[in-house]
């Protein structure tokens, strides 16, 4: 049994590391198995010489981190466990350094994890980018960050966001209204990051001036978008045809991003996905990127990433 003490000069840093009810330290002493105790602004680290080192470093993130006003929650602790167990440390000031935009409440909006700021970086620098991954990973808010900073900025002229409405199939025709409040449910998710990231008064102004333009994807037919950041949400539910008749849309001036989940498609069994399409034949071709996230990524509730992850391990033994 070893032991560590790590001296504190900034005691909010400590409490903004330890947070609610001291549960980002209980994930930090269960990983690693050290124990950890606060005593007159220090940190009694003690358990395997190994582990105690491991911790320590963990600490020293998230203080610093702390101490630039970054908010520490469970996934950023999570996160930074993994990267240090792989030993990519280096990269952790990397991924909260840049800014991608600022909400409506002025929250800045930057990468949590790695991953996302690969993503946000393939955004940046190439015209098309497919982002796939598991939900809570940030796909279509990030997406859609980046398309409200490309606005903002004057870079574009509009923001088009686009899905299939496949899981409504003939249940549509049961919804009251018109066609497009028969399809807004399945629009919603793009509401509410526009509705985030820009405020409803903002929204509503800019929707009515043609610049946000909100629609499912078989709207998209016969048009040509010049100066638009486009994105199309929920691709793995696109046939071949669908998203070749969505990527030909793209016009001078204009970014594609797609987004989507391959396990989660509801397409019928003898349709091949748009997006599983995509990725095989676009691969390599430039100035298209392919992002892959997966369970270290999601920022929803930690439980959503061992989720995801016992459902791969499901899926793992019934191919093998």
């Amino acid at each position: 049994m070893s032991e560590k003490t790590i001296s504190v000069d900034r005691l909010e840093s400590i409490i903004s590391v330890f947070g609610s009810l001291d549960e980002n330290l209980l994930l930090i002493e269960n990983e690693f198995d050290v124990r950890i105790i606060d005593r007159n602004s220090e940190l009694i680290l003690s358990g395997a010489e190994d582990n105690i080192h491991y911790a320590e470093r963990t600490i020293n993130a998230l203080m610093k981190l702390a101490s630039k006003g970054e908010p520490i929650e469970a996934q950023n602790v999570n996160h930074i466990i993994n990267l240090i167990r792989d030993g990519q440390e280096s990269k952790i000031d990397d991924i909260y350094r840049d800014l991608v935009c600022i909400s409506a409440k002025g929250k800045p909006i930057k990468a949590k994890t790695l991953g996302q700021k690969k993503y946000i970086e393939a955004i940046n620098n190439n015209t098309v980018t497919l982002s796939i991954g598991p939900a809570g990973t940030g796909k279509t808010f990030l997406a859609v960050a980046c398309a409200v900073a490309a606005f903002r900025a004057k870079s574009i002229n509009r923001i088009i966001l686009t899905r299939p409405a496949v899981e409504a199939g003939e249940r549509l025709g049961f919804l009251p209204g018109d066609m497009q409040s028969k399809v807004d449910p399945y629009l919603r998710p793009l509401y509410d990051a526009l509705f985030e990231l820009m405020g409803a008064e903002t929204y509503n102004k800019y929707l009515e001036k043609g610049n946000i333009e909100v629609a499912p994807l078989a709207y998209m037919r016969g048009r040509t978008l010049d100066d638009s950041f486009i994105i199309l949400d929920e691709a793995q539910n696109t046939s071949r045809e669908q998203m070749k008749m969505f990527l030909t849309r793209l016009g001078f001036g204009s970014k594609i991003v797609i987004t989507g989940d391959i396990t989660q498609i509801d397409l019928p069994p003898d349709k091949t996905s748009g997006l599983r399409d995509a990725m095989r034949i676009l691969d390599n071709v430039p100035d298209i990127a392919i992002c892959k996230l997966d369970a270290s990524d999601v920022v929803r509730h930690a439980l959503v990433s061992k989720i995801i992850e016992a459902y791969d391990r499901r899926d793992k033994r019934k191919q093998s």
